[in-house]
């Protein structure tokens, strides 16, 4: 049933950036802004639109760094509009489950968080509202977010077309394996080399 939904979603997005011609890539470079918050869209239809109109390398630019932007646009209004209000409830009631939570996603190293980012069925608009409500450093937010991106734009450009092709074709996860551990890898360089944490 949630295939099929998935289907129809994909399918009707598809058709609809298909009939408006060279305005597709525009719409779809602005919905990849708003998939960060909301995520019935399907991120990786917008990033084959832009592969294809734009080309590969300006495509995977373009892909990289909106769906980084939004993500961040997504963090910031939650830390700037609702931390406080969420803040306030914890100190007023019990949630020992949900400040379980928040104690993981607070210690989260840098790597960790960009890993996390960069599994392309990871749902950003929780990645983003977690981390916004967190007392995550912004820094070490942006810099996640940027190297976590590389890998899923690279994923969904690259890779993987739609959901439902990559989930079956056997060979993508091996894919998926070899871009994480670069990823992880990468991570782990430049957190070391410039003490984010």
């Amino acid at each position: 049933m949630v295939m099929g939904i998935l289907q129809i979603i994909d399918t009707f997005i598809t058709d609809l950036l298909n009939s408006l011609g060279a305005l597709a890539p525009i719409l779809a470079c602005l919905l990849m802004m708003v998939e960060s918050m909301l995520p019935i869209m399907p991120l990786a239809v917008f990033i084959t639109v832009n592969f294809y109109y734009f080309g590969t390398v300006p495509g995977f630019l373009i892909s990289w760094i909106l769906t980084s932007f939004g993500c961040y646009l997504s963090f910031r209004l939650c830390r700037t509009k609702l931390k406080k209000y969420f803040d306030n409830m914890m100190n007023k009631k019990e949630h020992k489950k949900l400040k379980k939570m928040m104690k993981v996603i607070n210690d989260l190293r840098l790597e960790q968080l960009a890993l996390l980012i960069a599994i392309p069925f990871t749902p950003a608009f929780i990645v983003n509202i977690a981390a916004g409500l967190s007392n995550m450093d912004d820094k070490k937010f942006i810099v996640s977010i940027v190297i976590g991106k590389i890998f899923m734009v690279y994923f969904w450009g690259f890779i993987g077309t739609s959901l439902l092709d990559s989930l079956k074709d056997p060979s993508v996860l091996i894919k998926i394996a070899v871009a994480l551990l670069l990823e992880f890898a990468l991570s782990k360089i430049i957190n070391k080399k410039f003490r984010l944490e």
